[in-house]
């Protein structure tokens, strides 16, 4: 934590020391030089002196800094967002023109009137227009920026402050995205070692509960060998299928369904009522393995009690290009966190898998409202 907070005390000094090198470059940029070289009676008289003519710098500087914050905070992040490479450059680019109009019509317009104000320089007389000329038979040279030169000097600011933006932005995304990509590395190497330290041979596993099938068959017991069934499925589909990144949606589902009736097992029909409503067709939808069933063992371990009846609602629904888990549970003891060690993968570690999996593209809320105990996990799936 506290090297979270160096880091940024750094950030944000680095960010004062930019904008104050940007505003002194700024004042450089827009200041005029008055040089004026007189030739009256064979003599020679030179003065160069230089006169800042912007006194709206500060002004200016917002709106540098509107561009930039804007771009890296929103404008950027909008875009991206957006299929057609088009219409995101388009995005970037009506910010940028709106940002720069509104310096002009607040700073730039005035900048044509603001020429120096005082008594006329050597070799110059005010005239009636109220700017300086040069008096006849004298030669004088009286050179200063004007209005168009200024102008194309303000989009030349605003054009690297722009284009800063856009490097700061991908540099920062990138390293981001490499911070990410490094942990989840980290983390899926963690749980493969966890994993070989108490993995049992599959093949003798899977071949136990084969003969165990076999006997309850022999003996007449349809229920227990529809259980060793579902029992033998889960063990394949937690070790082989979840090894990937993402599965199908529908083998999720499957999978669910089987925990929940291997759950039921355990009590008797009065004491447990489970709903599970799920999309029949799920299309192409893919998602992180075994991501749901932590909450759906926490609602059987926590909200069903022996003797008494419990209800367990679970759904999972699709639309505008979301997933919407939900899962509510009788509530009869204060809900305990789950444990690494006692309760399989845990509520920290499922809050850990999900900043992984899906960065800023999901949203969990865990809440108790009226003996009822209510977890809505929703995923962007674009």
């Amino acid at each position: 934590m506290h090297r979270i907070k160096v880091k940024h005390i750094i950030e944000i000094l680095i960010h004062l020391a930019f904008w104050i090198g940007v505003y002194y470059t700024l004042n450089s940029l827009t200041s005029s030089t008055v040089k004026i070289r007189v030739n009256h009676n064979g003599k020679i008289m030179e003065r160069s002196e230089v006169d800042t003519i912007f006194p709206y710098s500060r002004f200016t500087l917002a709106f540098l800094a509107l561009l930039f914050y804007g771009n890296i905070f929103w404008i950027f992040k909008k875009a991206l967002r957006y299929k057609s490479l088009f219409a995101g450059i388009a995005t970037a680019a009506g910010w940028f023109i709106l940002v720069f109009l509104a310096n002009y019509i607040l700073v730039g317009s005035k900048l044509s009137n603001n020429l120096p104000i005082g008594p006329p320089p050597p070799g110059f007389e005010a005239g009636k227009d109220g700017l300086n000329h040069l008096v006849p038979n004298h030669n004088a040279f009286f050179a200063i920026g004007n209005w168009v030169h200024m102008q194309l000097t303000m989009l030349l600011i605003f054009l690297t402050a722009a284009g800063l933006s856009i490097a700061y932005f991908f540099l920062k995304e990138w390293a981001r995205t490499e911070l990410v990509r490094n942990q989840l590395e980290a983390y899926q190497l963690s749980t493969e070692i966890k994993f070989l330290k108490s993995q049992i041979n599959p093949h003798f596993l899977f071949n136990t509960l084969n003969n165990l099938f076999s006997m309850a068959q022999e003996k007449g017991n349809d229920e227990l060998a529809d259980g060793i069934s579902k029992l033998s499925g889960m063990m394949r589909y937690m070790i082989y299928d979840s090894n990937a990144g993402g599965v199908p949606l529908n083998k999720e589902i499957a999978y669910l369904e089987d925990c929940i009736t291997l759950n039921k097992l355990r009590y008797a029909d009065d004491e447990v009522k489970v709903i599970f409503d799920h999309p029949a067709q799920t299309g192409t939808v893919v998602v992180a393995p075994m991501l749901f069933i932590p909450f759906v063992e926490n609602a059987f371990k926590h909200g069903v009690s022996i003797g008494q009846t419990s209800g367990i609602d679970i759904a999972i629904v699709l639309a505008d290009h979301k997933l919407i888990f939900t899962c509510v549970n009788t509530k009869y003891s204060a809900i305990k966190k789950m444990e690494d060690e006692k309760s399989g993968i845990g509520l920290e570690n499922v809050k850990r898998r999900l900043d992984l999996l899906y960065p800023g593209k999901h949203n969990l809320q865990i809440n108790e409202d009226q003996g009822k105990y209510i977890v809505k996990l929703e995923i962007d799936l674009e």
